[in-house]
């Protein structure tokens, strides 16, 4: 059984999001070219412990009645409304664009007390060329959705040809298709990420979580994130890369469990 809630953001932009199981609240924040769909290879193991909280981001899904303009720290200020609704020891879980968002709303929120931030995509340094940034912005401003996620997978992000396809077989690709809008303004956020110099205010304990057959900027981005952090560590996803949700779902909802155990 689940229910659906939604919260006005700061900015007034309407944030919907979903809510399934029994238990301390845990809050889910989903990347770029997804929305809350994409937890669903962890749910089942997370809904056993957990309340948990599937928020979908600012454009897509719940969450279209949108206000203007975008920002990265816009989206910020919608985890942090989410939190602050569903209370005040909030476990959060965030992934690669989403985990960017999630330390914006640390900063803004005292409702949110420990973050498991699967590989923040960039820590202020550029990660995709210019090139591969206008081929990207060529192919979005066409409006042809499944062309947009093939351009920002292949040439932006280096996915692998057969980690495209199987994206594109799996049942979450069409949810995928209906957020290519939202592509160059996040691709945009990356670019112009500025946190650094701010996340020492972050004290809650966080841990970095890395695929060990991913990107090595994923990895100089989470060390160089969790350095300036004053309470954060490192952990490894084995033979995963960016997409461990789905390619090992017990892996990774082990280490879900395994960083709040030891707290």
């Amino acid at each position: 059984m689940s229910t659906l809630h939604s919260v006005e953001s700061r900015d007034g932009t309407v944030i919907g999001f979903e809510t399934l199981g029994q238990g301390s609240p845990l809050l889910l924040v989903h990347g770029t070219t997804a929305d809350r769909t994409r937890w669903t290879p962890v749910l089942d193991a997370l809904t056993a412990r957990f309340t948990v909280h599937v928020v979908d981001r600012r454009g897509r899904g719940l969450s279209t009645a949108e206000q203007g303009p975008y920002a990265l720290r816009r989206e910020g200020e919608d985890i942090a409304a989410v939190a602050e609704t569903i209370g005040q020891d909030v476990y959060l879980v965030g992934h690669s664009y989403g985990a960017l968002c999630s330390l914006e709303a640390a900063l803004l929120t005292s409702s949110i007390t420990r973050m498991f931030l699967y590989e923040p995509p960039t820590d202020g340094r550029s990660i995709v060329s210019t090139e591969a940034r206008d081929k990207v912005r060529k192919v979005a401003a066409a409006g042809n959705a499944e062309a947009t996620l093939e351009a920002l997978f292949r040439e932006a992000l280096g996915t692998p040809p057969p980690a495209v396809q199987a994206m594109k077989a799996s049942p979450t690709w069409l949810a995928r298709l209906a957020t290519a809008p939202t592509v160059m303004r996040e691709l945009d956020g990356v670019e112009t990420f500025d946190i650094l110099d701010r996340l020492g205010q972050i004290t809650v304990p966080v841990r970095l979580l890395l695929g060990t057959e991913s990107p090595p900027y994923f990895r100089s981005a989470a060390e160089t994130i969790a350095a300036h952090l004053p309470n954060a560590d490192l952990a490894t996803l084995h033979g995963q890369a960016h997409l461990g949700v789905d390619g090992d779902p017990a892996q990774f909802t082990a280490a879900v469990f395994a960083f709040i155990d030891q707290l």
